[in-house]
This record gives structure tokens, C-alpha cells and sequence, in this order.
């Protein structure tokens, strides 16, 4: 039986830790990430021009990023679609991009796969999954553990992957002063997650929202 590994405070307090790696300055290091936002608001747009300004290591929003590998898995897309997309916000593309419109869920190989496209494709440091749906697993449980548990796992494999992964997710169609109360799902999908963006129109915001993105840190 393994003992648990423990760390005196004394040592910690002085240890020389590495810096947190970003793959967009100041707004997406590596770790889990939600992006929610309601249906036809535009966030397989905005992820798709992500994924292209990482890979060809442009800025987005006046920010740097760190070109590396980008592996979008597409899942409610075809790949005409995306390649219409692809048309519309860029002339120029990088190879370093890399789509798949299918995946298996969590239950039945998804980290398995994963872990293979890692192998393949070895420089990978941001990983879109659209949407987070696609993969849960096939349950009519929806309880905070199984919300929990299912974000956790992609969160472990996050971390000991050194990735940045960002989780495409719904938001609920009943209006709510704190935008992350509309989430839909428990709150155990953002409890497990390091950060979380929630995308809404800007007419549809109060007068103490007037941000298009909100995070969570």
C-alpha cells in the first residue's frame, strides 16, 4: 500500500516552484477550462479562431500566445463546415492544427484516444473539446458526483499532460443574476475546473456586466 505524500510547510513555504505556463498570456494557462455560453452565441467561432491564432502563435485580443499544437475536437461540426470556417477567418493556415469531428466518451476510451493523439502529435499544449456533452458518459444520474467526477478526470489528465484543455458547455436558458448560476448541469462541472468563461451578448447583460467575457478564476 503506498503511504500518502506529504509536504512540511516549512519546506513548501521556501521551495522554488516552476512559473505557471500560459498558452494566452494572462487568461489561459495550463489546466481545465469551461467556456460556456447559450446556443448560436458564436462560441465554436470564437474557439475555432483561437485554435488558429495558437497554431500560427498570433495574438488574439491584443494578448500573446504560445504557438504549439492545437487538437479541436470539432464534435458537432462537419468537416465542410469547419473548412467554410476555416475560409471565412483565415487566408493562411498552419499545420499545427488539428481537427477530428468524432470521439468516444469518457466511459468507453476518450482519455485512452487522447492519449494516443498526444503521441502523434507530441507539441499538443491546447485541446478544445466541443462540446463537453459528446463525451460525458451515457447516465441518467446528474448528480454533483457524476458532474464531479466526469470534470475531474479531464481536469488530471490536464495537469499531468502539462495542456491546456477548454470544455465547450451550454448554458441554461433560465435567466439568473450570477451568470454562472445558468451553467447548465450541477455546480460540480465548474467546482473541479480552474477557470471559468461564460460568453453572453452584450445587449442581453446588465448594466454591472457590461463585459462580452466574464471569468471565473
Amino acid at each position: 500500500m503506498s503511504e500518502l505524500q506529504i509536504v512540511n510547510a516549512d519546506k513548501l513555504l521556501y521551495q522554488t516552484m516552476p512559473e505557471t505556463e500560459f498558452i494566452v498570456d494572462e487568461i489561459l494557462p495550463v489546466g481545465l477550462h469551461l467556456f460556456c455560453g447559450a446556443s448560436k452565441v458564436g462560441k465554436s467561432w470564437l474557439m475555432l479562431d483561437l485554435c488558429i491564432k495558437v497554431s500560427k502563435g498570433e495574438p488574439i485580443w491584443d494578448l500573446q500566445t504560445h504557438q504549439c499544437d492545437v487538437l479541436y475536437f470539432s464534435l458537432e461540426d462537419r468537416y465542410q463546415r469547419l473548412q467554410q470556417r476555416l475560409q471565412k477567418l483565415t487566408d493562411e493556415i498552419d499545420s499545427r492544427l488539428h481537427f477530428t469531428i468524432a470521439a468516444k466518451t469518457l466511459q468507453s476510451g476518450f482519455i485512452v484516444d487522447l492519449q494516443e493523439c498526444l503521441k502523434k502529435y507530441p507539441n499538443t499544449r491546447l485541446v478544445i473539446i466541443d462540446t463537453l456533452q459528446k463525451i460525458r458518459r451515457t447516465s441518467n444520474d446528474m448528480s454533483y458526483s457524476t458532474d464531479y467526477q466526469d470534470i475531474s478526470i479531464l481536469k488530471n489528465f490536464a495537469d499531468n499532460n502539462n495542456l491546456a484543455i477548454i470544455l465547450v458547455h451550454h448554458l441554461r436558458k433560465q435567466e439568473d443574476n450570477d451568470v454562472f448560476n445558468m451553467i447548465s448541469g450541477t455546480t460540480g462541472i465548474m467546482g473541479s475546473a480552474d477557470t471559468t468563461f461564460v460568453l453572453k451578448k452584450k445587449q442581453e447583460m446588465t448594466q454591472l456586466q457590461r463585459l462580452v467575457l466574464l471569468v471565473e478564476m
